[in-house]
């Protein structure tokens, strides 16, 4: 049987992963600090025989290796994808991103396992002059300290590849939507409407374009690519796959379809500009003809995603208070 290990297991898209390997059969051993991951979206992980969770720091190096013993397969999700108040904390994404993803490569060496999934970010591409943007663009200056640190991440998991023989695959997401999620620009404009119904600020001008993708559909395209094995026989044993729904959306649309959905009609004060914060790209739509080539696509469209994400935050206001505590 399949033994896997799974990094930020307690998180949006780690417990999503966690719950579908289980269904698929596989055994899972989650870590997770809970910095930010919560033991709720494991409830029904932690019913299973076959998932074992393990509290514990990427940056305690020793525990991490003695948790991984056994694993066949690192799923390495965790990380501080605070963006917007990176500047305020930059060791906490040197920390946490680029030095958690070596202290994971090394409990993997240490333990004879080969095999790895990462998750990175479209925010690696910093603000490309290619739009949509493919894998191989050329990366431009770095925007954020978060893009910075996931682009560190990605060189040291490509040089694990060729140093001892990883077999490596990342995956450059865009912005997740869905049941768990626990921040983003859906999770604070309801917030603000659940406070001020009347009004909405808007950080930027509204313009900004951004691409999507529903948390399940995400995870069908890790797995599919995963099971094609496609990183075995590339040349430097890593593959690197853009995931991102093949559409984008303005600010203003999100606002626009959050706000139909919930019967409001907010004044819409704007902080003006093109962005919202450093590093908040103004136009982020990744390519994604590589993944589709190989068979896969996302279920949902953007919109679709958005009015879940919405639904579940409506039916899950606790995460507001979890959150606010953390």
């Amino acid at each position: 049987m399949q033994k896997v290990f799974v990094t930020g297991a307690a998180g949006f898209i780690g417990s999503t992963l966690v719950d579908r390997l289980l269904a698929d059969g596989v055994a899972v051993v989650g870590w997770d600090n809970f910095s930010t991951g919560q033991e709720r979206f494991l409830e029904g992980a932690l019913k299973h025989k076959r998932f074992n969770l393990v509290r514990g720091d990427n940056l305690d190096l020793p525990p991490l290796t003695a948790a991984m013993k056994g694993c066949d397969f690192v799923y390495h999700f965790a990380a501080n994808a605070d963006v917007r108040f990176g500047t305020e904390h930059p060791r906490k994404d040197f920390e946490q991103n680029t030095l958690a993803t070596f202290n994971v490569l090394e409990a993997m060496r240490a333990n004879g396992i080969k095999r790895l999934a990462f998750s990175s970010t479209g925010s690696a591409y910093g603000e490309s002059a290619v739009i949509p943007t493919p894998e191989d663009a050329p990366f431009p200056i770095q925007t954020s300290l978060y893009g910075a640190s996931k682009v560190a991440g990605e060189g040291l998991v490509t040089a694990y590849g060729e140093g001892f023989g990883f077999e490596g695959y990342i995956f450059r997401f865009v912005s997740i939507l869905g049941e768990r999620y626990t921040h983003g620009h859906v999770f604070d404009f309801y917030q603000q409407l659940i406070e001020h119904p009347a009004w909405l600020r808007v950080l930027g001008d509204g313009s900004q374009r951004k691409s999507y993708l529903y948390v399940q559909d995400c995870v069908d395209a890790m797995l599919h690519v995963i099971r094609l094995a496609t990183a075995a026989t590339a040349k430097h044993r890593t593959q690197v796959y853009n995931l991102g729904a093949p559409e984008y959306v303005r600010v203003n649309d999100s606002i626009r379809c959050l706000c139909g959905a919930l019967g409001l009609k907010p004044e819409l004060r704007y902080t003006g500009g093109d962005r919202g914060w450093i590093g908040d790209n103004p136009f982020i739509f990744l390519d994604t003809k590589k993944i589709q080539a190989t068979g896969w696509k996302p279920k949902l469209t953007i919109e679709q995603g958005i009015i879940r994400t919405l639904r579940w935050l409506e039916a899950n206001r606790w995460v507001y208070e979890a959150r606010g505590a953390k």
